[in-house]
């Protein structure tokens, strides 16, 4: 058989977990944490041809691995669909021969860690390399947001840290586009259609972000129910119109939470204050059992070590952010779902760095 001369390329592709609104933050704020999505990716230059679907062989293991929840053909993988997208507004239709995507995913399906949005940056990022495509960061950015619509999740997990974000609306034009794998905008199928047409690429500026401070002394408790809390399920709950007064609430907080997170040492009661939010919470109790008992009881006055307590992205992870007694704020959390029949893990996590591509020998 015949070679290009290139030989076998070695690579992963490390993407954190995320963690959005963090209180009055809804749709704004995010936060990347230390549960990482992770590509493992081989390249064999040396063959001519594959006998795999668009050239891509896909293995998993982690989260979700025997429940049938993660598809492996290439044409449904989220993360390799998204890849694809990038590939086809590039001219290259298929990855190339012969490629193959071990993914190792420790990072909990719908469970409000951004787990969907971690998906769709390492997709983004694994077709920029396999493609040898020059795009920056932000030109990233960019073809996450024409994918998956939560920019707090997305920026967080592309650039990490403690992010707030915005995004400009699409035009009706680029929503109808059938070509783009829009997996929250599109009917099924989620991934849009194949009509072989290159995709429009996507306007630059979509989206922005900026980093915020973080007080090293915080730490991140995730408290993770075993039950899911699919995000279209948890937006239907969500009112079509809010009070004023309602709106005003967030506002006033979320104007101070990014300073007092970034303050050392941190304030216990500006930050509980700071934490408190009218816009998605208490609408989502109906569907994660205890959680108005958690926020309503949780505070620094109850509680040594904490901060402040909160529903991470879409439920039902509960976020406890502390400076100290990680333990016992987690099995006070827990007790509230066990009253409920339902079984909890617990994690302490810290902020993460962005997406990172490692060369492997």
């Amino acid at each position: 058989m015949e070679t290009n001369g290139q030989g076998i390329e070695k690579f992963s592709i490390r993407t954190p977990c995320s963690s959005a609104n963090i209180g009055p933050g809804f749709d704004v704020i995010g936060l990347a944490l230390s549960i990482y999505l992770e590509l493992q990716v081989t390249v064999d230059h040396t063959k001519t041809s594959s006998e795999h679907p668009l050239n891509c062989r896909i293995t998993y293991e982690g989260q979700g691995e025997n429940s049938g929840e993660v598809p492996l053909d290439p044409a449904s993988n989220l993360i390799t669909r998204v890849a694809l997208y990038v590939l086809r507004c590039h001219d290259q239709r298929a990855f190339p021969v012969e490629t193959h995507v071990h993914i190792v995913n420790p990072i909990p399906l719908g469970r409000g860690l951004g787990s969907s949005g971690a998906a769709v940056v390492a997709g983004v990022m694994l077709g920029k390399e396999v493609g040898g495509l020059d795009l920056d960061n932000d030109r990233l950015f960019d073809f996450c947001l024409m994918i998956e619509r939560h920019p707090d999740n997305i920026g967080a997990a592309l650039f990490g840290g403690f992010v707030g974000t915005y995004l400009k609306p699409l035009s009706p034009e680029d929503v109808a586009r059938v070509e783009i794998p829009l997996a929250e905008v599109l009917p099924a199928p989620a991934g849009g259609v194949d009509t072989g047409e290159r995709p429009p690429e996507p306007p630059y500026g979509i989206g922005h972000h900026i980093k915020f401070p973080w007080c090293r002394q915080i730490k991140a408790v995730a408290i993770i129910p075993e039950f899911q809390v699919p995000t279209a399920k948890a937006r239907e709950v969500l009112p079509a119109n809010y009070p004023r007064q309602d709106v005003t609430f967030n506002l006033q907080r979320i104007a101070l939470l990014p300073v007092a997170l970034g303050q050392s040492p941190p304030d216990p009661e500006l930050i509980y204050l700071a934490m408190q939010d009218k816009l998605h919470q208490q609408y989502r109790q109906t569907l994660i059992p205890g959680l108005g008992d958690i926020v309503e009881s949780m505070s620094p006055s109850t509680q040594e070590g904490l901060l402040g307590v909160c529903l991470s992205g879409a439920g039902p992870t509960i976020l406890a952010l502390a400076t100290s007694n990680y333990e016992q704020i987690a099995d006070r959390i827990i007790e509230f779902f066990k009253k409920e029949g339902i079984r909890c893990q617990w994690l302490i996590l810290e902020p993460a760095e962005g997406t990172k591509v490692i060369r492997r020998d």
